[in-house]
């Protein structure tokens, strides 16, 4: 943004923000809404040079979760199975909690589960989603601190199946961000290499699996919040089609994009956890033999151009592990992926300050200013642009489900890069440099914008000891069907790497 037009810009904002009535709280604060809106001037730019569409504003329709077609039953799986010690797991919480920030709030004592397919499965809950007697604050000072009276629809579901909850998971502050460094509850450890970031905005859940306290958690997704920390940590982060789980009873970033889903040390994990959050009276048979039918299609173009080249050999070797188990891997484009980020950012932005708007305006001093500054500059994006861009996403998603008629599942990468740097504001992919959040979620927000189930897994690390973290991808409604895939391609890198 030319400085000539700075003055005028800060005086408009000053002035916008009064009449509002959104307070500006310190005297550079309108300084600072010009600054970060310039971190985003490539989206905004590019936004506003995409063409017009007559399509009609996107609006989620209910998809039907298609039903398992496995063969393999879990007593076969070689994998072990998740013990149920609540007791174990709380104590390991509590003395790992002071070192590696994983929680917003533990119990007191381990509770007891009730009778079903997860009796006793000790599980953390990320800090956005209610649990009954935990406090639910979306990791902020400006959050809820009485205990909730009632439990999330999910997280009733997993409990009514016997699971138990022994706190709840630290986070980027209002899942809104990749770091998870919590300015109240501590920066997350990333267990698996503590000089990297946990990803975000689930960190918290993400980092508890990798450390051995829980084998699973429940965390949340708008842009990349279950795949990214699971990609960083070295672990298996699910995200479910849009709106398979329940979010009654989470608190809301942005409506249109919000995923609930597990993240667990293996694919076995989160399928056993899934089928609670779906209520199923029972685990279905869900895994397969081999991928002998499976067509999947590796996308190239946006989704490689550029990448880390580690992470490119990662792609390659695991493609190459497809085909091994007779899986048919085809090149294939999605043009359109260029959009995704402009599309994301006008979304997220406007519907995440819409939904924090009372705590700008009543709180706004509890926020991190971080934070606070990114919600209020969804304050001067105008409504049309809005509306425009949920057009345009009518038309993306057009794009992405016509993929699904030449191939069953979709393979790139979780992240163009390893698992960042602590204190990275920039990262560095080939000769382009991306501000961390962009670096970390490119490849991500194409399915959150589309709702499709994606699932990240870990491949290896790099050399300096990063995870590397792969992405499957399917059409809405074939959830089990990814996660059989997932399960095979993670089995190969168990033989590759051990297991994680």
């Amino acid at each position: 943004m030319a400085s000539t037009t700075q003055a005028d810009l800060r005086y408009t904002f000053e002035q916008y923000a009064g009449w509002i009535q959104q307070p500006v709280s310190k005297p550079n604060t309108a300084e600072q809404w010009i600054q970060r809106l310039a971190i985003n001037e490539a989206e905004i730019q590019h936004f506003l040079s995409l063409p017009n569409t007559a399509a009609q504003p996107y609006q989620a329709s209910l998809v039907q979760i298609k039903p398992a077609q496995g063969t393999v039953p879990r007593a076969q799986f070689t994998l072990p199975a998740i013990l149920a010690e609540p007791d174990q797991a709380l104590k390991c919480a509590k003395d790992l909690n002071p070192e590696l920030h994983l929680f917003t709030v533990l119990a007191e004592t381990a509770p007891s589960g009730q009778p079903g397919y997860l009796h006793n499965l000790p599980i953390a809950v990320k800090d956005m989603t209610a649990v009954a007697g935990f406090p639910v604050t979306a990791g902020s000072a400006s959050g809820h601190f009485e205990p909730a009276p009632h439990d999330a629809l999910s997280v009733a579901r997993l409990r009514s199946k016997g699971a138990v909850v022994i706190g709840m998971a630290n986070q980027h502050e209002m899942a809104f961000g990749a770091s998870s460094n919590n300015p109240r509850y501590g920066r997350v450890i990333n267990p698996a290499s503590p000089e990297h970031i946990p990803g975000g905005s689930s960190g918290g859940s993400a980092a508890i699996v990798a450390a051995d306290v829980c084998r699973v958690t429940l965390g949340t997704d708008t842009g990349g919040s279950i795949r990214l920390p699971a990609a960083c940590c070295g672990v298996v982060g699910f995200k479910p089609t849009y709106d398979s789980v329940p979010r009654e009873g989470s608190i809301d970033v942005a409506p249109s994009l919000d995923h609930l889903g597990p993240i667990g040390k293996y694919v076995q994990d989160c399928a056993l956890v899934y089928a609670g959050l779906l209520d199923l009276p029972q685990e279905p048979n869900w895994a397969v033999q081999n991928l002998d039918g499976i067509r999947i299609g590796r996308l190239g173009g946006y989704f490689v151009d550029p990448l880390e080249s580690q992470v490119l050999g990662a792609l390659d070797q695991a493609c190459r592990s497809l085909e091994q188990d007779q899986a048919v891997v085809q090149a294939i484009m999605l043009p359109e992926a260029h959009m995704a980020a402009a599309l994301q950012f006008m979304i997220i932005t406007s519907e995440a300050t819409a939904s924090y708007t009372d705590r700008l305006q009543e709180q706004a001093d509890k926020i991190s200013e971080e934070i606070r500054i990114r919600l209020e500059i969804g304050h001067f994006l105008p409504a049309p642009w809005y509306i425009r861009a949920q057009k345009l996403r009518t038309d993306f998603n057009a794009h992405i489900d016509a993929l699904f008629e030449h191939v069953d599942i979709l393979i790139c990468p979780t992240m163009r890069c390893p698992a960042p740097k602590v204190g990275a504001t920039e990262v560095q992919i080939g000769q382009k440099i991306y501000p961390l959040h962009t670096a970390v979620t490119q490849l991500t927000m194409p399915f959150s914008l589309s709702g499709s189930p994606a699932i990240s897994i870990p491949w290896g690390r790099a050399k300096d000891g990063a995870p590397i973290g792969l992405q499957l991808i399917a059409k809405q409604g074939d959830d089990w069907r990814l996660l059989a895939v997932a399960q095979r391609l993670e089995a190969a890198g168990h033989a590759l790497f051990g297991k994680n």
